[in-house]
């Protein structure tokens, strides 16, 4: 990786995207001074312990009081510092969010907020602690970015990125450890700049965080029945790459978004709203979190349940795209793309 002697690609892999944003604190806080992390009494569960031993002047642990740790960054911020907040998402996003949306939106405060545990991560904690909600809700406050990476190499291009960004964002880190790896080598990274990993000619499969290797899967799966599907990482859902969306629906007969996220608000939320905006769309199709209180069970379970794998997305795919009749006699047929 550029300018980097500390990660390797198949080391980060390895961490999860939690564990992939404290090393990259480690590396941004050994060259930045103005660098300040708080945390709500999770320094070891987001990841933190390390950074704490070798930086204990620049964490702060605030307790399990998560509007003040909002409060206390903005504070910071407008002196001059550099500041990163990290909790499980579920309370960021919902006990803290007036103090997101005034301190930081309203007040353009330069706080990076760092949702991890994301989606259906938390496993056995249960609903409680399941963040389903949170893409929703932040894309909702004026002047916050929201970002979710799609792997572990990713999230250290998002959190260095973030680092030199001004302004507050938000972004999303979910999964566990050792995340299925996305990007086999290093390639270029800009916020709101969507990447289109496989060009197909009859679906666009849009895809956030840990559901872009799910998508993947499922392309591969779709292929082999002769259907040819384009997978696009969408990783910034705010501001949302909305050039690329226009792009896809001039060659493709459906546009399905998949996340880890509720199907109400998130990226097909956001994707819906970008299509209603264009002439003569193909049909979308959301695939994500069902709208509905979740079991307890860890998190593949989870994802199963909601039918979040690749198999099962390819599945619902292939029976979304036999409805529309004019496809029907693309299925299990020669695919020469």
């Amino acid at each position: 990786m550029t300018n980097s002697n500390l990660l390797n690609i198949r080391f980060i892999s390895k961490l999860g995207q939690r564990g992939a944003f404290a090393i990259s604190m480690e590396e941004i806080a050994a060259q930045d001074d103005e660098i300040v992390v708080l945390t709500a009494d999770l320094t070891t569960l987001t990841g933190l312990t390390r950074f704490k031993e070798k930086f204990p002047e620049k964490l702060i642990n605030t307790g399990i009081a998560e509007q003040n740790m909002v409060g206390v960054a903005a504070g910071m911020a407008k002196e001059g510092k550099n500041v990163f907040v990290t909790t499980y998402s579920n309370f960021l996003a919902m006990r803290s969010y007036e103090q997101i949306r005034v301190q930081l939106g309203y007040m353009k405060s330069n706080v990076k907020v760092i949702g991890t545990g994301s989606g259906l991560a938390m496993g056995m904690s249960g609903n409680t602690h399941y963040g389903i909600e949170d893409l929703t809700l932040m894309r909702a406050i004026p002047n916050v970015m929201v970002v979710s990476p799609a792997d572990g190499l990713e999230t250290v291009k998002v959190i260095k990125s973030a680092a030199r960004y001004q302004g507050p964002m938000y972004v999303r880190l979910s999964g566990g450890m050792k995340n299925p790896i996305v990007y086999n080598e290093d390639y270029e990274y800009e916020f709101g700049k969507a990447i289109q990993l496989k060009n197909g000619r009859d679906i666009a499969i849009i895809a956030t965080g840990t559901m872009v290797y799910e998508s993947l899967k499922a392309a591969e799966i779709l292929h082999e029945k002769g259907v040819s599907a384009s997978v696009i990482n969408m990783h910034t859902i705010k501001p949302l790459d909305t050039a690329i969306i226009n792009d896809v629906c001039l060659h493709s007969n459906l546009i399905v978004t998949v996340e880890e996220h509720s199907v109400i608000g998130g990226l097909g939320g956001a994707v819906a709203e970008c299509l209603s905006e264009i002439a003569n769309t193909p049909r979308q199709v959301k695939i994500g979190i069902h709208d509905a209180f979740q079991r307890v069970g860890d998190y593949q379970y989870l994802l199963e349940e909601n039918n979040l794998t690749g198999p099962q997305i390819a599945d619902r795919i292939i029976s979304e795209y036999s409805n529309d009749g004019k496809n029907m006699h693309e299925i299990d047929g020669p695919d020469t793309v």
